[in-house]
């Protein structure tokens, strides 16, 4: 019985063990795939890598846009006081030169 069992121990251990090269020749094409997998990763990165310059760059540029957008609404705001303190200022003149013309015309009617 000793001698059945160790013969078919015997007959699994030869069945499974594999020579190098089997292992190699199945190895293979996973190895190649393993590859190419590895290359697409380095080359999604690389892309990846540009595309996050390009959007600090970008976002770089809109704040300076805001920023610029911003001194430029300043400057017309101030612009628009500037005019709305004119026009009083017109306004108030008129309103002089209007009642000085009223003296004149009262003096010489008289």
């Amino acid at each position: 019985m000793t001698r059945i069992l160790a013969l078919a121990l015997f007959a699994v251990l030869a069945a499974g063990c594999a020579t190098t090269s089997s292992v190699k020749e199945e190895l293979a094409p996973l190895s190649a795939k393993v590859t190419t997998l590895e290359q697409q990763q380095a080359a999604m990165q690389a892309k990846l890598a540009d595309l996050s310059k390009k959007s600090d760059a970008q976002s770089a540029e809109v704040q300076a846009l805001r920023k610029e957008i911003a001194s430029y609404n300043a400057a017309a705001q101030k612009s628009a006081a500037d005019a709305d303190a004119a026009a009083v200022r017109a306004e108030t003149a008129a309103a002089k030169a209007a009642k000085a013309f009223e003296l004149r015309q009262m003096k010489g009617a008289k």
